[in-house]
């Protein structure tokens, strides 16, 4: 049994949930010691346990440990079975995180699956479903599988009741992915979500992000939306003729709308003044399937603690090589490659 340490490197439910996925792919059982140990809450809270859950019911795993406030947990996985599942998250955890936990072994099981996930679908600690559906899923539809994302409901934090649908078309194998270029941009859009609150905080924030990035009136959304609480997000969307980014900013009380947009558009004007296709966050979620597939590579910038975390327990499981060049540039070349 593989025996891992939750408190090194990023230390959080990063490490849990790259554990669930790689072992429900490669069939080996974990055991997991000092869970989220560096934080305020240390052990497992309600959205770990739902990852946890959603890994156990599609791997038919033995389980010790499943509970909140638990610091240790053992997963055994037998078998992956592919079919019809709902996993509601019980609070405003992101229902992203639990899919991206189990979607790596649906993605190569032997039949398609659909899936109904319930809670946080805009939650700031978490890829928005905006990223997952634009930025993360047509890179994983190049690499064989073919998943469908649909946003029945939004669930913002604090308040979830968010929910989505997702449909998973899985492919015998994952096949290399490469992105060294991004190519030309063709289109930068912004859009700006509000739920129970003014419009006049998406039309704030999207006037700023007009400014910052150029954007003509076409190229931006004000989008009011249903959801059981109050919520805004704005999203920047970067269309290039090799792959999409998505870069957002969660508003928040206290935070004027301004500058919940301006940290948006910085982050945008980076990448669009960067040398890299691969932002920081679409880095994070692209190393396991790469890893899985046998080898790939990307260009990036600096790696960030998520990452890094990804690749420790990467290597735990798999025989893996990782090549990194860093450039003058300030881009970072990274190849994963198996020797198994």
């Amino acid at each position: 049994m593989i025996t891992i340490d939750g408190a090194f490197c990023a230390g959080g439910g990063q490490v849990l949930r790259t554990a669930l996925s790689l072992s429900l792919v490669t069939q080996q059982p974990f055991r997991i010691e000092n869970i989220r140990a560096g934080r305020q809450r240390p052990g497992l809270l309600h959205q770990h346990l739902a990852a946890v859950t959603a890994a156990s019911a599609i791997g038919q795993a033995k389980v010790t440990g499943a509970a909140l406030g638990s610091r240790v947990l053992e997963f055994e996985p037998q078998t992956i079975l592919p079919g019809e599942y709902a996993f509601a998250v019980g609070t405003a955890g992101s229902v992203t995180l639990v899919l991206q936990t189990v979607l790596p072994a649906l993605a190569l099981a032997s039949g398609p699956s659909s899936l109904v996930l319930e809670g946080g679908t805009h939650n700031p600690m978490a890829p928005p479903v905006d990223f997952l559906e634009h930025a993360f899923l047509p890179l994983l539809h190049r690499m064989g599988p073919a998943v469908r994302l649909k946003l029945d409901r939004y669930g913002f934090y604090p308040a979830g009741g968010g929910k989505i649908r997702v449909t998973v078309q899985p492919a015998a194998a994952l096949q290399r992915l490469d992105l060294l270029e991004r190519g030309a941009v063709t289109r930068c859009s912004a859009r700006s979500i509000v739920a129970n609150l003014p419009s006049h905080i998406a039309e704030r924030e999207l006037k700023v992000l007009k400014h910052h990035l150029h954007l003509r009136p076409a190229d931006v959304e004000v989008h009011e939306a249903k959801s059981a609480g109050p919520g805004n997000v704005v999203l920047v969307r970067i269309d290039c003729a090799h792959l999409t980014e998505v870069f957002a900013g969660f508003g928040q009380q206290g935070v004027r709308a301004e500058v919940v947009a301006e940290k948006a558009a910085q982050r945008a004007r980076q990448y669009l003044d960067g040398p890299v296709p691969v932002a920081e966050h679409l880095a994070d979620q692209l190393l396991l399937p790469i890893a899985l597939a046998g080898g790939g590579c990307f260009r990036t910038f600096a790696l960030s603690q998520h990452s890094l975390t990804n690749l420790e327990v990467l290597k735990k499981f798999l025989n893996l090589e990782i090549k990194t060049e860093s450039a003058a540039d300030g881009s970072v070349r990274i190849e994963l490659r198996r020797n198994d």
